[in-house]
């Protein structure tokens, strides 16, 4: 197997599933299940205001795949191939750095199968080519991976800076993974000795990470009056008050869950009435304060029911099945979704639980630490697949190093019984 070979594997293994898809789905890439990001990217590119209508400055999202897709616009045009090859190529990129991570930990060949797998994942091979924000949360993951082990390896201070750096771009891609930083520098500073320089590496990792992210919240301070990565604490509340529990417990979702008795007009409901020709304004940062402060009387005051969230949400992040109930349910769809995605991903845990005992330690420490983050995320926000599904590649590396491991036991017995007496 040459790197080569390797590659055209790989790129075979995300392209060709992906174009069917986007084949298939190209009357509804950029009409179902858009996300408000597509909003603020045509809004960006028509007035020069990132925000929801021109002149109203927001940042009632996370702004990295709002960017993606402005300059995707700005430079061809707001088209479903475009969006759906553009993303494809993020899908590319991303497996050939799973490659990598694999070649790294194990070998070129465990490197290639640990790629092929993440990369025909089935939800992913559906959801890559639609206007979704994961997908650059998948690369951003693959690209902190590698560069946290090449820094644990080399311990060398600018590649710390570098993984801050892309553990900035990961938070403003996804403001759940605010933490990461402080996570990835306890990683590249274990064993913590000699500690001077442990401590200069996760020093390089914060500051690198403040670098990328500061000046985004600067602007926030500047437009908004608040220094923050997002003002929407609502969808925060919406994970966590009294009735999510049972909206999620018969298949709905966080935004089917009722909106507070006489809460302001959030965000987008103020522009799209201004627009409808009754001017509504939405003090974001003082939004995100009463949100914020309605989830922390919550969770002081039922205590046990965020307890039932919490184990809620970390069952719907793990399920192998879809927790979240979907209108299209049939055809090959409904068939991928039912039974091709819940067998995918029961065969990838167990070869995952097995292959944690065959990859180095480092390596096997990095995952947990990167699972076990966004799993205890999911119990303080709200549990589902598409949050799993960025860093379900780390879990394809361990199952390839199961089955490479299989596969050498059986041709040594092999050899062994061809060998005579």
């Amino acid at each position: 197997m040459t790197r080569t070979r390797a590659y055209a594997i790989v790129l075979a293994a995300v392209v060709v599933p992906r174009a069917v898809v986007l084949a298939s789905e190209r009357e509804t890439i950029l009409t179902g299940l858009v996300e408000k990001s597509d909003r603020f990217a045509r809004t960006l590119v028509e007035s020069g205001t990132f925000g929801f209508i021109a002149g109203r400055p927001s940042a009632n999202t996370q702004p990295l795949y709002g960017w993606f897709l402005a300059g995707l616009y700005e430079l061809f045009e707001r088209h479903w191939l475009v969006v759906g090859i553009a993303q494809i190529g993020v899908a590319a990129a991303t497996a050939l750095l799973v490659l990598e991570i694999g070649r790294r930990v194990a070998s070129l060949a465990v490197g290639t199968v640990g790629a092929v797998i993440a990369s025909v994942h089935p939800f992913l091979v559906w959801h890559d080519v639609h206007v979704n924000r994961e997908i650059l949360d998948g690369l951003l993951a693959a690209v902190v991976v590698l560069l946290a082990l090449l820094v644990a390896e080399r311990r060398g201070a600018l590649l710390a800076l570098g993984l801050g750096g892309a553990a900035g771009l990961a938070i403003l891609g996804n403001a759940r993974l605010a933490l990461l930083p402080l996570v990835l520098a306890a990683f590249v500073a274990w064993p913590f000795r000699p500690p001077r320089p442990s401590i200069l590496l996760a020093g390089a990792v914060l500051v690198g990470a403040l670098l990328v992210v500061s000046p985004w919240m600067a602007r926030n301070q500047a437009q908004l009056g608040c220094l923050t990565i997002t003002t929407d604490a609502r969808a925060l509340w919406k994970a966590n008050n009294e009735n999510t529990f049972d909206v999620l417990d018969r298949g709905g979702w966080i935004d089917d869950v009722p909106e507070p008795v006489g809460g302001p007009p959030w965000p987008e409901l103020a522009a799209d009435l201004t627009l409808a020709g009754q001017p509504t304004e939405a003090d974001e940062c003082e939004q995100a304060g009463y949100y914020r402060d309605l989830v922390l009387d919550f969770w002081r005051d039922h205590p046990g029911e965020k307890a039932r969230l919490a184990a809620q949400a970390a069952r719907m992040l793990w399920s192998p099945t879809f927790s979240v109930e979907s209108g299209d349910r049939g055809g090959f769809a409904g068939l991928a979704r039912d039974v091709v995605e819940p067998l995918f991903m029961l065969v990838v845990y167990a070869l995952a639980v097995a292959g944690a005992f065959l990859v180095p330690r480092r390596f096997l420490v990095l995952v947990l630490l990167l699972v076990g983050y966004n799993t205890l995320l999911a119990t303080a926000f709200a549990g589902t697949v598409r949050y799993r599904v960025p860093f379900d590649f780390l879990l394809a590396v361990l199952a390839a190093a199961t089955l490479f491991r299989a596969w050498d036991v059986v041709r040594t017995r092999r050899a062994r019984v061809a060998t005579p007496a």
